[in-house]
């Protein structure tokens, strides 16, 4: 492999293992992540909060649990 390809592999790599580390294994997610796996902006999972979103807050730390999320989603689902 050219160093440029090797590059990108590492890359590509890199990036796979950070979606699966953050994405599949966290059953407790950030509100960013939280957001992101929604596809909505920090702005609109907030307002999810304020519709009813459950969200665990300890220490100034805050996670949304993904069961709680797609519990939500289809609460609000028609």
């Amino acid at each position: 492999m050219h160093n440029f390809d090797q590059d990108l592999y590492k890359e590509i790599i890199s990036m796979l293992n950070d979606i699966l580390s953050h994405t599949i294994t966290n059953e407790w997610l950030s509100i960013n992540s939280a957001a992101k796996y929604v596809g909505v902006s920090y702005n609109t999972f907030i307002k999810f909060r304020h519709m009813g979103l459950k969200v665990c807050e300890i220490d100034g730390i805050k996670r949304v649990s993904r069961k709680e999320i797609d519990r939500f989603l289809e609460e609000y689902s028609y």
